[in-house]
């Protein structure tokens, strides 16, 4: 299994983001490298992508306000 987070490095301050939309259903499956989301703040937009092919479980759902390093998804081989 892989977590998915958002990565510390995702905006300047402590502020919380959104997922603005998931380009993946829960339970589909997933490549590596493949954009899975994207997040927003104020100021930035971030894709996240996939570390490993496997089958997506989303923790969070899509406008959902985040924080850096918050817990998203699961990736299951």
């Amino acid at each position: 299994m892989s977590e998915i987070r958002i990565p510390q490095d995702c905006w300047d301050d402590d502020s919380e983001g959104a997922i603005s939309t998931w380009f993946y259903d829960d339970g589909d499956k997933v490549s590596a490298g493949d954009v899975i989301c994207e997040v927003m703040n104020e100021k930035v937009s971030t894709e996240i992508t996939a570390p490993v092919d496997g089958v997506l479980e989303i923790k969070v759902a899509a406008e959902s306000p985040v924080k850096k390093g918050a817990l998203i998804a699961t990736i299951v081989s």
